[in-house]
């Protein structure tokens, strides 16, 4: 079964009414039904809410609380967005291995492609941007205070992170550590709040669920599972 690519552009536009919106990334084997946003996520807490304050000390304390050694990993979590965050955990350098590098990337388009459907309809404020007193890893021109839930890095972690798991089980709980670990780092770097992370779980393990079991994508998760088990692999 080929793949049948759809423009989220096209589906944020729907979702949203808006005209300008931009998105330029591909949902390959799924469909924006699958992962529309008011279906699969509640919405974050509201601008001023007690809820956002309640989260906002949250943040501040992780970020207070923080060793100098966990700010620098936030920071190179932040800088390496790509499945190549789970290589110290394995001991391995998963691009060497190209067919479950190709596969743990289109995993992660397809979770890029879900999360900006949630991120461009509930287009909610980072904690930097509510509280610009918050110490932020994110303050160059480029970045704006937008588009916070949920978070982008966050999902690239449990989505890539479920599916590595069920190709090497037996190391599927530091996997998934990691995956935990590398959400947390948002937090540390303060721009996500716990609940853009919380969410971020929930549509990436749902976006896994259906990868999981989608026949164009199994086919590929079968070879690559073949390729880790050639390499020898421990634990595949």
């Amino acid at each position: 079964m080929g793949r049948r690519p759809i423009l989220v552009l096209g589906a944020i536009a729907l979702l949203t009414g808006a005209a300008d919106a931009k998105a330029p990334h591909l949902l390959h084997y799924l469909t924006a039904d699958d992962v529309a946003p008011t279906r699969v996520l509640p919405p974050p807490p509201a601008t001023g809410s007690p809820l956002e304050q309640a989260e906002l000390g949250e943040v501040r304390a992780i970020i207070a609380s923080a060793s100098p050694a966990r700010h620098d990993q936030a920071l190179w979590d932040q800088e390496h967005e790509d499945p190549g965050l789970f290589d110290k955990t394995l001991g391995l350098d998963l691009e060497k291995l190209p067919l479950t590098w190709a596969l743990l990337k289109d995993v992660q388009d397809e979770a890029t492609a879900a999360v900006d459907l949630s991120k461009a309809y509930y287009h909610r404020t980072r904690p930097w941007g509510v509280d610009p007193g918050i110490a932020s890893c994110e303050r160059a021109p480029e970045h704006k205070p937008t588009n916070s839930y949920p978070s982008g890095h966050a999902i690239l972690g449990f989505s890539v992170g479920f599916v590595l798991a069920d190709l090497i089980p037996a190391r599927a709980p530091d996997i998934l550590a990691r995956a935990a670990d590398y959400g947390y780092s948002r937090e540390v770097c303060g721009v996500h709040f716990p609940s853009d992370i919380e969410a971020s779980h929930a549509l990436g393990t749902l976006v896994a669920i259906k990868l999981l079991a989608n026949p164009a994508f199994k086919a590929k998760l079968e070879a690559a599972r073949q390729e880790l088990r050639a390499a020898k692999v421990t634990g595949a």
